[in-house]
This record gives structure tokens, C-alpha cells and sequence, in this order.
């Protein structure tokens, strides 16, 4: 009977939606001669999933002090790249970064289920945020990202939890792609809140009210202002711009869709509210029609039959790969 059949807390666990808890990774980062062999090498780090950042950097840091001696481990505190030149060479130094499974585009169309998203893992990635005046945060204008994306040398799940890193890779998005990027996950949270199943309001007036309230620092409006205010001059931008304007477009179709959802679910007792929300969304289209509905002539001309060559240097965002 047990051969033919799952146990039934296999059977309980399935049917109830229950999703099982792969792990969480960070890059561990080795810098100092103290370390030897290991100084310059990056590890992929997989710990129980809810392991936060202060926990593993504490683990580490205590298991070095041990070895090397108290007052001789340091953590770096961001994720920036390393300056050798300046670190002390009596100390070891742990640069300890939360990074997430990276998936290009077409992998994301085989890797549907939660199951296929959390096995297989080789590409990890982590942001930094930077201005070029060396600053982390800036205004919009200044904002610039760096995507590092981290290859190991085997997949987890693996035999051991540390993995060492073979390659990397680097690119840096430019003010106007971070916007891009930062329009689609408001657009991405907007429509998971919508149609989450079973419905959950309080998560949704969370997400409509840092779209759409008044009191948003940074938020959409002033990205828009910032960015389509005007056509920019360089040919180069001009299908970031067009690519924003959608963005936009796309987002206030989901704002629309967030509140005509919320009707259905508040109480009498939140209406007022609701209708604040909805004023507030209104406001908001008002001030964007202008700004999204600005075509740039020269990218809706007729197209000429060219033979197409494919140029990653056309990008406007910079790519460094390190073997």
C-alpha cells in the first residue's frame, strides 16, 4: 500500500497550496591576505529562506573573529565595488550581499511553476545604486543602477550550500532605464494586487495609495516630469522616452482597474476613502495626459528595408563581463 500510494501529508500538503521553502541566497565576498587562497574569490552563500541579511553577517563575522583573531574581520557595508588600495592588510575584510535567482528573458517563459523558479539556480544578481558624484541616492535625473549578475560554477540545489563564483557580469542602467524599470514594477504590483486570489483589500490600498497618493515622494508624476517633460536631444534616448510613455500608459490602465476592484471590496465605512483614491487618480491623469501622449515624430517615420546587424554597443546602458 505504501508503494502505490503518497503519504497523506503529501497528498494534505498539495491540495492545500502549500509551496515548499527552497532557501535564500547571498554573495559572500573575501578580501584581505589573511585570507589566503580565498582572498578576491566570490561565493554564492544558500541559507534557510528566512535568514536576513544581519544573521548571516553575524554568523560569518563571528566564525573569522575565531580564527583570525577579535577586531581583525570587517564588513563591508554596501555593495560596492571594492577598493583594494584601501583596506587595511592586517584585516580581513566579508562584503556580504542579498542577491535573488536571475532569469533571462526567455527562461522565465520554461520556468513557470514556484518549483521551477527555485531549482536549476546558476545566475544570481543583486543592484546597486549609485550617482556619478559617488553618492548611493540622488534626484531622478542622477539616479543610476548597477545590475550585477553572478554565474556559479554548479546549480543549487547542490551537495554543499557555498558555491564559488565563475563569472560576472555588470550593467549600467542610466537614469531613464531606472525609471523604466521602476514604472514596471509599480505597473507589476498593481496588477498582482488586483488579481490576487483570494482577494486581499488592505494589500491593495497599500499598493493604490503609494501609485496614485498625493504624498508620494519620487512618485510617477514627478517621474514623468522629469523624464517627458521634454523630447530629449539625443537620438539615442528617443526609445527609452517612447518606452516610459507606454509604461505610463499601461499604469494608469492598472490604477483604473486597482479602483474599480477596491469598490467591490471596501465597507461602507471606507467610501469616503475610496472616493479620496479615486479624486487623487484622477488628478494624477489629468497631469500625465500631456506628458504621455507626446509622440517623438522621428520614431513613427516609415521604415526603409535595411539589413539589420546586431550591435550591443547600440545600447545606451553600459555592459562589463568578467570572466
Amino acid at each position: 500500500l505504501s508503494l502505490s500510494l503518497p503519504p497523506l501529508s503529501w497528498v494534505s500538503l498539495q491540495s492545500s497550496g502549500w509551496e515548499r521553502m527552497f532557501g535564500t541566497y547571498f554573495r559572500v565576498g573575501f578580501y584581505g591576505c589573511r585570507f589566503g587562497d580565498l582572498d578576491e574569490q566570490e561565493f554564492v552563500y544558500k541559507e534557510p529562506s528566512i535568514t536576513k541579511l544581519a544573521e548571516i553577517s553575524h554568523r560569518l563575522e563571528e566564525f573569522y573573529s575565531e580564527r583570525f583573531g577579535d577586531d581583525t574581520v570587517e564588513i563591508v557595508k554596501d555593495s560596492n565595488p571594492v577598493d583594494k588600495t584601501k583596506l587595511d592588510p592586517n584585516k580581513a575584510y566579508l562584503q556580504i550581499t542579498y542577491v535573488e535567482p536571475f532569469f533571462d528573458t526567455y527562461e522565465l517563459k520554461e520556468r513557470i511553476t514556484y518549483f521551477d523558479k527555485n531549482y536549476n539556480l546558476r545566475a544570481f544578481m543583486y543592484c546597486t545604486p549609485f550617482t556619478l558624484d559617488g553618492r548611493a541616492h540622488g534626484e531622478l535625473h542622477e539616479q543610476y543602477k548597477r545590475k550585477s549578475i553572478l554565474t556559479t560554477s554548479h546549480a543549487f540545489p547542490y551537495i554543499k550550500t557555498r558555491i564559488n563564483v565563475v563569472h560576472k557580469e555588470e550593467i549600467i542602467l542610466i537614469p531613464i532605464e531606472v525609471a523604466i524599470e521602476d514604472m514596471q514594477k509599480k505597473t507589476q504590483e498593481l496588477a498582482f494586487a488586483t488579481h490576487q486570489d483570494p482577494a486581499d483589500a488592505k494589500m491593495l490600498q497599500m499598493v493604490l495609495q503609494g501609485s496614485v497618493g498625493t504624498t508620494v515622494n519620487q512618485g510617477p508624476l514627478e517621474v514623468a516630469q522629469v523624464f517627458l517633460a521634454d523630447i530629449p536631444d539625443d537620438p539615442k534616448l528617443f526609445r527609452h522616452h517612447n518606452k516610459l510613455r507606454l509604461c505610463f500608459k499601461d499604469f494608469t490602465k492598472r490604477c483604473e482597474d486597482a479602483l474599480r476592484k477596491n469598490k467591490v471590496l471596501i465597507g461602507p465605512d471606507q467610501k469616503e476613502y475610496h472616493r479620496e483614491m479615486e479624486r487623487n487618480y484622477h488628478r494624477l491623469k489629468e497631469a500625465l495626459h500631456p506628458l504621455i501622449n507626446r509622440k517623438i515624430p522621428q520614431l513613427y517615420k516609415p521604415l526603409v528595408p535595411h539589413i539589420a546587424h546586431r550591435n550591443s554597443f547600440g545600447r545606451s546602458s553600459l555592459r562589463k563581463v568578467e570572466g
